[in-house]
């Protein structure tokens, strides 16, 4: 191999994507792009849920209770309603997504120790949003409970109402979160995006990049010169290579001080991951490129073997472990699932090699099978 002949063919190639401005908005706008729209198109937390009020007590321990949903980021206060017909009305039109009716005489039934049954109504159209929402109303109620309890044992056994509390609670709960302190789903999903934008983008230029010169016949030049194999394929690709780096050190950028998602990890192992993971998905784009003869071929392929696996198959959704134990496998089979980990271990885990060298060693060796496959698919003599 002659690094002269490769370079000459990088210069070329570096020359046709300058000159062709959609390729060159392809290559720099379209990854950012995406991040923006996924990445504030995409959110799993269940906050500020619109919600109305059907107050049939009016009472002080009536409004005691709604307060407390009132009061809570997770919900956002509609107004009171008149009747059960116009909550069903609002649900029904989603103008809101959850409602509260308390029952006639409930502060007169709770003060004479008697049960009472406040009703609530949640949109169950979408099952997550709406089973995260059952969490906040039965903790919001069971902490209304706790409180009742507590100061009827306070007055009962003339204790203050700290120790009311403690005797109601005696096993006490505190919750830690660790890595994602803030609980952001923003985060973990804008760190994830990079493995979704890089499984796509440079796999779709490269093949394009190739398809492209056997549509314009510019290819035979190549086959009817003395540059190899390997020349051409290093050189060819080197460029979307270069590229694919250059979209993921802006990536990085965008998660860090636009969707402000903190890297705890090691600069420079999650570079060196990176760079292993855009080898690997331009070997992707290579073999697509080796398989069809059109850029309309190319662009549906490529978006079938690369969207596909990086949405259902990385953990970008769907935890593996969630997963039934065939989609496990299936998930093992594709290089989006290890450079998640990688991802989201350096950025919100701090960790690096020592916990992940599994990961880089498994994309290596994807790489690697990838760019033989690609040598040796390609042949300089066309088969007809």
């Amino acid at each position: 191999m002659k690094l002269i002949r490769v370079q000459a063919i990088m210069h070329k190639e570096w020359r046709e994507i300058l000159r062709d401005r959609l390729f060159l908005t392809l290559a720099f706008v379209v990854p950012a792009s995406l991040m923006l729209v996924f990445g504030y198109g995409i959110s799993l937390d269940v906050e500020n849920l619109p919600f109305a009020v059907l107050d049939q007590d009016r009472s002080a321990m009536s409004r005691d209770y709604l307060h407390r949903f009132i009061d809570s980021r997770y919900f956002d206060y509609q107004g009171d309603v008149r009747s059960v017909r116009e909550i069903d009305s609002l649900l029904a039109d989603s103008d809101i997504r959850f409602a509260i009716i308390i029952p006639p005489k409930f502060q007169e039934n709770l003060l004479s120790g008697r049960p009472v049954a406040a009703q609530s109504l949640i949109d169950g159209v979408f099952p997550f949003r709406a089973s995260t929402s059952k969490g906040y109303v039965i903790a919001i109620n069971a902490a209304f409970n706790g409180e009742l309890l507590a100061g009827y044992i306070s007055r009962r056994l003339g204790v203050n109402l700290e120790q009311g509390m403690n005797m109601v609670q005696p096993v006490g709960v505190q919750l830690r979160y660790l890595y994602n302190q803030e609980v952001k789903s923003t985060w973990s999903i804008a760190t994830a995006l990079i493995m979704f934008v890089l499984m796509i983008i440079p796999p779709f230029l490269t093949a394009l990049g190739v398809v492209r010169e056997k549509e314009n016949g510019s290819i035979y030049n190549i086959y009817a010169s003395t540059v190899s194999r390997g020349e051409f394929l290093v050189g060819k690709l080197t460029p979307y290579v270069g590229i694919a780096i250059i979209n993921m050190l802006i990536l990085w950028l965008m998660v860090v001080f636009l969707f402000r998602a903190p890297f705890k990890g090691d600069p420079l192992f999650f570079f060196v991951a990176s760079v292993i993971y855009v080898i690997c998905t331009t070997g992707i784009g290579l073999l697509v490129s080796l398989i069809v003869r059109t850029q309309v071929a190319a662009m549906l392929m490529t978006v079938v073997v690369t969207i596909v696996p990086s949405v259902l198959y990385s953990g970008l959704l769907v935890p593996i472990a969630s997963m039934a134990p065939q989609g496990q496998f299936e998930a093992h089979l594709f290089p989006a699932m290890y450079y998640t980990d990688i991802a989201l271990g350096s950025f919100l885990k701090g960790i690096g090699l020592e916990q992940l060298w599994g990961r880089v060693l498994a994309l290596s060796i994807y790489a690697a099978v990838l760019w033989t496959l690609g040598y040796l698919l390609f042949h300089k003599r066309p088969r007809s």
